[in-house]
């Protein structure tokens, strides 16, 4: 049953004009012209990567990264680093942007390499998808990467950090993520990608009864 207090669709909603209201080297800020469902035109302020490649394709990826080690518990490869926009610091997966010409798999593979020094092996990718829509266009595919931890390269592993770039490399173990993360966020000012955040939640999910769930006490 229908709400007559609900709009009714007349048409297919669609972008009409976009017109850049600022821009700088990584992204610009345009006012949006479309029309909505109801046929009424409205404007949105949209932030874009200036970087993207074609419309199709991913602009980044993010790594979920999982170190396998002899006689240690499988764990998750994080990267804490200071971001600007949020005024503090952040607990991540290792990500960044794809370069002209490369895969979502091979960008993956060379950030991990320089954001924390790992090498690992490719093995799932997700489509591309949207990060904040509501914000912005900006797309991502996260990529699936297990770490052989006995590899003589991955015993010692060696950032290969750009000018500028500082990133703290934290292991936290599979079978704890989300404890571990809630204990983290308890000891510092730091935030959690919602990512992260999303995925700690759904390995509690898979390695506790629901009653025996962690739950964050704020």
């Amino acid at each position: 049953m229908s709400n007559p207090e609900e709009p009714k669709v007349t048409t297919t909603p669609h972008i009409v004009e976009e017109e850049v209201i600022a821009a700088g080297k990584w992204v610009k800020l345009e006012k949006t012209t479309y029309v909505d469902p109801a046929g009424n035109t409205r404007t949105w302020e949209t932030v874009k990567r200036t970087t993207r490649q074609t419309a199709t394709e991913a602009d980044g990826v993010g790594i979920i990264a999982l170190l396998k080690r002899t006689l240690h518990k499988d764990c998750v490869v994080m990267v804490k680093q200071f971001r600007p926009p949020m005024g503090c610091c952040t607990l991540e997966f290792p990500a960044g942007l794809i370069d002209e010409g490369e895969t979502a798999e091979a960008a993956a593979l060379r950030e991990l390499k320089e954001e924390t020094g790992y090498k690992g092996e490719v093995v799932g990718v997700t489509p591309v998808t949207c990060l904040d829509p509501g914000l912005s266009n900006c797309t991502t595919q996260i990529v699936m990467v297990n770490i052989n931890g006995d590899e003589v390269d991955n015993i010692n592993p060696t950032q290969q950090l750009g000018d500028g770039e500082f990133v703290e490399v934290i292991l936290l173990p599979l079978d704890e993520f989300q404890m571990k993360i809630d204990e983290l966020l308890k000891k510092e000012k730091i935030v959690v990608d919602a990512k992260v955040y999303i995925f700690g939640m759904g390995m509690a999910q898979a390695f506790f009864k629901p009653k025996e769930l962690p739950i964050l006490k704020q």
